[in-house]
Parts: C-alpha cells; sequence; structure tokens
C-alpha cells in the first residue's frame, strides 16, 4: 500500500469501491431473502444458494429463448427474466416449504440438516439437466460498455444496473413489510404467533408466502448474479456463508441491519482482496465481524419486541 502514490490509491479505492458496490448488490439481494427466511421465521435454509441459481438458470434459458424465437426482442428479455426467475424460485420455495419445511417449525437444527440435503439433491438435479459445466449468458447490447467517471476509473453499465435493481427489490421489500397488510401479519406472527391466530391470522399462510418470498428474492439475486458471472450447479455454495454473515452480522429481522452489514462486509472484501488476496481479505472480515458479535451478540441492529 505504501508503494503506490496517493492519486494511485484514490483511483484504487474507486475501482475497488464500486466492485464492491457490485458485490454489495448480490449479498443485498441474497441477504434480503435470507434474512425473510431465517430472521422471520427462524429456518435455517443452507439451500439459499440453490434457489438463487434457480433464478441464474432461469435468466439462462430466458436469454437462449429469445435469441432462438425472438431475436428482435432480445433487449428486453432481462426484465421478463427477472420476473420469471422469481416467480420459478417463489413456486419452489412454496413446494418445500408446504412439503418440509411447515412439519420442522421452532427446530432449527432439524431445518438446516433437511435444507441442506435440500441443496444437494437441486445440485445433482440442476447437474443433469444443464450439465456440470457453467454456462453464461448474452448480455444485452444496452448493459455492455462502462461508464468513464475519471481517466482511470470507469463504471460497468451492467453493475450500475445491478445496484438499481437491488436497491429497488430492497425498497419494495420494506414497503412491502412496514406499510402492507401482509407485512403487519408477517411482523405479528414473529412477535406473538399464538395471539397472531388468535385474532384470526392464517400463520400457516403467512408462512408458506414469506417462505416463497425470501426464496423469490433470491431467484432475483441469482438473474443479477448472471450479469457478473457464470453459472454453475455449486455456484450458490459460494454465497451461502458470506450471505448468512450479512444477516446474523445485521441482525436478525432488521431490514436496515441487512443493508449496512451487507455494505460494510462487501466493501471490506473488495477492498482487502486488491492488497491482500482473496483468501486472507475472506479470514481478515471474519475476524474483525466474530469480534464485533461477541461484544455485540444481537448484531449491529436487533428487532425490539415486547415481552
Amino acid at each position: 500500500m505504501f508503494d503506490y502514490s496517493m492519486s494511485e490509491l484514490t483511483a484504487i479505492f474507486a475501482m475497488q469501491g464500486f466492485a464492491g458496490l457490485i458485490l454489495f448488490s448480490v449479498f443485498l439481494l441474497m441477504a434480503l431473502g435470507l434474512a425473510i427466511i431465517f430472521g422471520q421465521m427462524g429456518v435455517i435454509n443452507m439451500a439459499h444458494g440453490e434457489f438463487m441459481i434457480l433464478g441464474a438458470y432461469v435468466t439462462y434459458l430466458t436469454s437462449n429463448l429469445f435469441a432462438e424465437y425472438a431475436p428482435g426482442l432480445f433487449d428486453g428479455y432481462f426484465f421478463v427474466a427477472i420476473v420469471l426467475a422469481f416467480l420459478a424460485s417463489a413456486l419452489l420455495g412454496m413446494l418445500v416449504e408446504w412439503s418440509m419445511i411447515r412439519f420442522l417449525y421452532q427446530r432449527p437444527l432439524d431445518t438446516l440438516l433437511a435444507t441442506w440435503g435440500l441443496s444437494l439433491v437441486l445440485q445433482q438435479a440442476y447437474r443433469s439437466i444443464f450439465g456440470a459445466r457453467e454456462v453464461g449468458v448474452v448480455i444485452p447490447d444496452w448493459l455492455t460498455g462502462s461508464y468513464p467517471v475519471t481517466d482511470i476509473v470507469e463504471l460497468p453499465v451492467s453493475g450500475i444496473f445491478v445496484m438499481v435493481l437491488a436497491v429497488g427489490v430492497t425498497l419494495a421489500v420494506a414497503l412491502l413489510m412496514f406499510r402492507s397488510r401482509w407485512g403487519c401479519q408477517v411482523r405479528a406472527v414473529v412477535q406473538n404467533r399464538p395471539m397472531a391466530g388468535a385474532v384470526g391470522i392464517n400463520t400457516a399462510r403467512v408462512d408458506r408466502l414469506t417462505f416463497a418470498l425470501g426464496c423469490g428474492i433470491a431467484g432475483i439475486a441469482g438473474s443479477a448474479f448472471t450479469m457478473i458471472g457464470s453459472t454453475g450447479p455449486s455456484s450458490g455454495q459460494l454465497y451461502i456463508v458470506d450471505t448468512f454473515l450479512v444477516v446474523v452480522f445485521g441482525g436478525a429481522a432488521s431490514l436496515l441491519g441487512t443493508v449496512a452489514s451487507a455494505f460494510g462486509i462487501s466493501q471490506a472484501q473488495s477492498t482487502l482482496e486488491f492488497f491482500l488476496g482473496g483468501s486472507m481479505a475472506k479470514v481478515l472480515t471474519l475476524m474483525v465481524v466474530v469480534l464485533i458479535l461477541m461484544v455485540r451478540p444481537q448484531g449491529l441492529f436487533a428487532l425490539k419486541v415486547r415481552r
């Protein structure tokens, strides 16, 4: 670090900061879905990465279908892919909740083992259907190129789009959770499930829709992931640990904590990777997070619940 001039350090921090923003966008989309499932429902979903990869594969299939059957509309395929990725992951999540998760509530270790087994099943299913090799989507022309900020720093258009998508989804989730009738029902079930059921809230339906929403947001994260990387059967496992770290560090069930945690961890990893390498950056980031959690085990922002 001391071998660089001040102008070079400024350019490096700017470039790595923007790279961190792109990583932050993927972390945020992944963590939003997991925060809903883990923070609101207490379910440790180890298959969350596979729901993300389902969204990525749906985006890949949509890209191929538009390229073959509707090449004139190819520039707009990504918007269709986002909707389809959300629906596919949400429907699979709803099926998983109905067939497995609903029998395991209040048993977090059992949900961990069950969803870990589910992740292995989904990985093998993706491997059998799409093959073991990684695949990539063709990015529309309007998402290629970069926007020059200075003579040294350029911002890729695809990265800007991913960030705008993450901000839009975050605002939509915030409005849904805090400004809608369904969001009030979810928060009521989280704070006092027996009382919520006593006043007429269908807690089973709330659980199913909540799990489906969390999985659907992971599908959107998968669509965003195709803009910055290739998709393989086990790609989701590369992000699941970091995603849980974001949720726990930010504070379970805290939307603001999830945003702040995703931003801090992504920026720290991106900057440290340039100077120390990827492995050492993850180790140092994890050490700092663990030390902070030892002092503040409830995370950055804890949900206040009246007992």
